[in-house]
């Protein structure tokens, strides 16, 4: 057990001098390397007082100056947590995954709050709300980028952006805008990654999906029952087009194994006509999953649009479309285990510099949970009616 505490404390200093040249003095980094440490203790709360008394301050001014004033590169410090996820956790068929969780908060002064809708809470709070991009893959899954969403009424009003520290440059953008800003910067800095993933709220938007063609990235997107599909006749709605699939079109395959074991659902999957930007030797799919329920009830069913490779197999896009629920994870346990949500803060920049140093923190605990002898062990075993308007894989 003392070996395996000190092959982790070695881990955290050799993580460290990766990000060293982000600080331009020695007592930021100093502090930053306590603050991390703070997240990593198994504290209830973790804020500026306790993360303090961790590290052994007798005020949490230190702590909150690491966040508020001090000079250091936070987009810098994202960039190295991001290529130390890919180093260790990286492989060929890895997954970028899209989406956003909330911060709730009280007032109105931090950075981009207001009430809005939050999954987290599965209302309308007080909140802000963070984009994350996570990367996913059969060695682990962690969070490596971030945007805070900041809403029309914020981006209107500049005298309260600049209370906030909201630079005067930063102008309104989409949630899904900032997806595509994060995994533009992903697949410029060479992220081993064949697909992306992503829920309803970015896959409906055309603009989104036409970016990842264009880029030339794989997805398997979530969108609504309403979702017009084209088909080889004009267009369909996802629904009706699900009625029109026959039984044989229906597989069991498992969408990736949960705490109770093989996550099993029925899925068809049907080809659609190729589109304007979907580039040459590709094809578009629509992918149907369907709940196994007893005969009296009548099942769920959720609809992706897929885009990739034309030698794509129908197992691959149940593979994409189960690893969504991997960010979902990294959030839980970003919550609870490194103080994700728990900053008090409400400058813009403090929030980028705490979810980083957040991120980081997660990120050492993916690769060193990846990188034991009893992860790459088991790394090491996985192989791993009417007419229909669209052509159903039987």
């Amino acid at each position: 057990m003392d070996a395996d505490v000190e092959a982790w404390a070695a881990g955290l200093e050799d993580l460290f001098a990766l990000v060293a040249g982000r600080f331009s003095r020695a007592e930021p980094r100093r502090r930053a390397r306590a603050y991390v440490r703070g997240l990593l203790a198994p504290l209830a709360g973790k804020n500026g007082w306790t993360l303090a008394e961790v590290a052994g301050d007798a005020t949490p001014d230190g702590m909150q100056r690491l966040l508020n004033a001090a000079s250091w590169n936070a987009e810098g410090v994202r960039d190295d947590v991001r290529a130390y996820a890919a180093k260790h956790l990286g492989e060929r068929d890895g997954v970028l995954i899209v989406d956003e969780t909330g911060f709730l908060k009280k007032g109105t002064k931090s950075a981009g709050v207001q009430r809005q809708y939050s999954g987290t809470a599965g209302r309308v709070e007080n909140c802000q709300l963070g984009v994350f991009l996570a990367y996913a893959t059969g060695r682990g899954r962690t969070l490596i980028d971030r945007e805070l969403y900041l809403p029309k009424s914020w981006i209107a009003d500049r005298a309260r952006c600049r209370d906030a520290a909201v630079p005067d440059e930063v102008e309104f953008a989409t949630k899904a805008a900032l997806a595509t800003t994060m995994l533009a910067r992903a697949l410029e800095a060479g992220v081993s990654a064949s697909w992306v993933t992503a829920d309803e709220a970015y896959g409906q938007d055309s603009k989104f999906r036409t970016w990842l063609e264009q880029h030339q990235i794989g997805y398997v997107v979530a969108v609504p029952r309403s979702q017009t599909i084209p088909a080889t006749t004009g267009s369909a709605r996802a629904d009706h087009a699900a009625e029109q699939a026959p039984e044989q079109a229906w597989k069991r395959r498992s969408a990736g194994d949960g705490a109770k074991g093989p996550r099993l659902y029925d899925w068809a999957v049907a080809s659609l006509p190729a589109g304007e930007h979907t580039p040459s030797g590709w094809t578009r799919w629509l992918l149907i999953r369907r709940q196994i329920t007893t005969a009296d009830k009548e099942p769920e069913l959720a609809y992706y649009l897929c885009c990739g490779p034309e030698d794509t197999q129908d197992a691959e896009l149940v593979r994409v479309a189960g690893t969504r629920w991997a960010i979902e994870e990294c959030f839980q346990s970003a919550k609870n285990e490194v103080g994700l949500d728990h900053c008090q803060v409400r400058r813009y920049d403090a929030w980028y510099r705490h979810i980083t140093l957040a991120m980081l923190a997660h990120t050492y605990l993916a690769v060193t949970a990846a990188t034991t002898p009893k992860a790459l062990a088991a790394a090491s075993s996985l192989s791993s009616s009417p007419k229909s308007a669209v052509s159903w894989h039987t």
